[in-house]
């Protein structure tokens, strides 16, 4: 991640104003002023194929089947190949390298309402709080923190990672309150001998204690709470095994490797069907490369 975050030149991360939720409305105004047409709350069934070669279409839970020229997803590969698709209609070797991709989602979430700042040892001015706030005294303490995660427990000294958006946003929260946002590793997708959603607020409670350690009132400061487990990512907002990136992005998984070998151009065996998340080439994050790239990958075959 450090080599992919450098690739892509941004180490110190970029923030939208008015939360990240607003890039998608701009992004979403500027495509009904196109002419584009977005329907939310409609899952999608399934991709309609002619012959299992090419798709013609997708049908929507409620049956409303829609025809069209070219299908793009915005899914991991994963759900798209095997649940929207159904890997029958693929041939064995790209099935295979399909099901080989490694998600394992470790990445747990805790967004804080915070009724003030919280005050961090060794902390003497409020700017030293506007950017990247992380956890990790140590490569031993990262090593141990990972290692717990291999055996399906949650880490007893996690890596954190937090920001403060509301230093740079005020209008996120209201006058004199702060939102603290924070990222847990390692919270292993499988948990050994337990449940995710027993585990919720231990999860919560866990992070917090953690993070009290280094400031220490930050407990008196919270108002509200938002938890976001790894099994979360999957059943709230579709992320296969709780993977934010749609995959890892180890080195075996990045580059021409991603998806999959011999197929990092955006394009699928299946004529028409083409991917454009966070699961292709250059990976995860909010750049807008895949799906950039996936567009003039589009226009070619159109041109074609």
């Amino acid at each position: 991640m450090l080599f992919y975050q450098h690739m892509q030149g941004f180490p110190g991360g970029r923030v939208v104003l008015g939360g990240i939720g607003k890039l998608s409305e701009v992004l979403a105004e500027a495509a009904r002023q196109k002419g584009a047409e977005i329907r939310m709350g409609v899952p999608v069934a399934r991709i309609q194929l002619n012959n299992d070669e090419q798709a013609t279409g997708v049908i929507l839970a409620d049956g409303t089947e829609i025809s069209a020229r070219i299908i793009i997803s915005n899914a991991d590969p994963r759900r798209t190949l095997f649940g929207l698709v159904g890997p029958q209609h693929l041939g064995p070797t790209y099935m295979r390298a399909v099901r080989s991709i490694i998600y394992r989602g470790s990445t747990a979430k805790l967004n804080l309402a915070l009724s003030g700042l919280p005050q961090f040892n060794g902390q003497t001015s409020e700017e030293q709080l506007g950017g990247k706030i992380r956890i990790a005294p140590s490569l031993d303490y990262l090593e141990k923190a990972y290692d717990a995660a291999k055996y399906g427990q949650i880490s007893a000294n996690p890596y954190l990672e937090a920001t403060i958006p509301t230093l740079l946003d005020p209008t996120l929260a209201p006058t004199g309150s702060h939102i603290l946002s924070i990222t847990m590793q390692f919270a292993p997708y499988e948990l050994r001998g337990k449940d995710w959603n027993d585990e919720r607020e231990h999860l919560g409670d866990h992070i917090i204690n953690t993070l009290t350690q280094y400031a220490p009132n930050l407990q008196s400061l919270i108002s509200n709470r938002q938890i976001i487990t790894p099994l979360d990512w999957e059943k709230t907002y579709g992320l296969t095994e709780g993977s934010i990136m749609h995959g890892q992005m180890g080195l075996d998984q990045l580059l021409v490797m991603r998806p999959v070998p011999g197929w990092s151009q955006y394009a699928t065996p299946i004529d028409n069907l083409f991917l454009c998340g966070a699961g292709t080439h250059p990976g995860g994050g909010v750049t807008g490369a895949p799906g950039y790239n996936a567009a003039q990958a589009v226009l070619q075959a159109l041109k074609g």
